[in-house]
């Protein structure tokens, strides 16, 4: 399944909101609300989940967007990208700890919009795996971002049935649609969740959830037949049977 990137709007002056609202739905992003205070934000957050934040850092009220941002990354991990009027260094160093994604000086133009988020989805699917004592993930654990028909969209990682080597790009199959990254196969193997995927071949990597039936030289993933290597058999046989 792959559904539109959903964005929330977080800026106080209500024009400029749904003028940005407005330009991410042109670029095919959903947007899941406009807020104009960051009281208001976590609460949305929690009841619809935004795969990416844009955040005015000079909100009117109680929390400005870099308090906005602290307050929710203590609950859930989402990227942010800064909205601002304010280019100074005391802005940049109160911001970066947030760990921003991207920095949108105002006023803006819709190119840099589309910039910005392409380059936030992006990150997300390359971002370095965790050190090596710690369990890998994504930033977003449960899903990737990649582009189709000129828009970021995104993918669940549990519906991802296999993935394919072709040369320096690999492509992701899912049940109804088939995903081109430029991402080698052998990146996407260090970076998927090792508990959901295993390598049977030099050019596939499968979810084991998917898998139908497995032969000799050969299994079958949703009436896909692909090739076995004789040296991963048993690799993938051990893992199916802990499921």
């Amino acid at each position: 399944m792959n559904t539109q990137i959903k964005v929330l709007v977080v800026e106080d002056e209500m024009i400029i909101g749904a003028k940005i609202s407005m330009y991410l739905t042109d670029l095919g992003y959903e947007v899941t609300g406009i807020i104009p205070r960051g009281e208001e934000v976590l609460f949305h957050v929690k009841e619809n989940t935004p795969d990416i934040i844009l955040m005015d850092i000079n909100l009117k009220g109680k929390l400005d967007g870099v308090e906005t941002a602290m307050l929710i990354q203590k609950e859930i991990d989402i990227p942010i990208i800064y909205l601002t009027a304010n280019t100074d260094d005391a802005t940049f160093a109160r911001a970066k700890p947030t760990r921003p994604y991207s920095f949108i000086s105002k006023p803006f133009k819709q190119l840099d919009l589309k910039h910005a988020l392409e380059l936030a989805s992006e990150r997300i699917l390359t971002e370095k795996s965790q050190p090596q004592n710690q369990p890998e993930k994504f930033v977003l654990n449960d899903r990737i971002f990649v582009r189709h028909n000129e828009v970021m969209v995104k993918i669940i990682i549990a519906d991802i049935l296999y993935l394919e080597a072709d040369r320096n790009y690999c492509q992701v199959f899912t049940k109804n649609s088939t995903y081109l990254l430029v991402n080698t196969l052998k990146n996407m193997e260090d970076k998927l969740p090792s508990e959901q995927f295993q390598r049977i071949h030099r050019s596939y990597i499968v979810n084991v959830n998917h898998v139908d039936e497995v032969a000799q030289n050969h299994i079958t993933v949703e009436g896909k037949i692909l090739p076995l290597s004789k040296e991963l058999r048993k690799d993938l046989l051990d893992r199916l049977r802990l499921i």
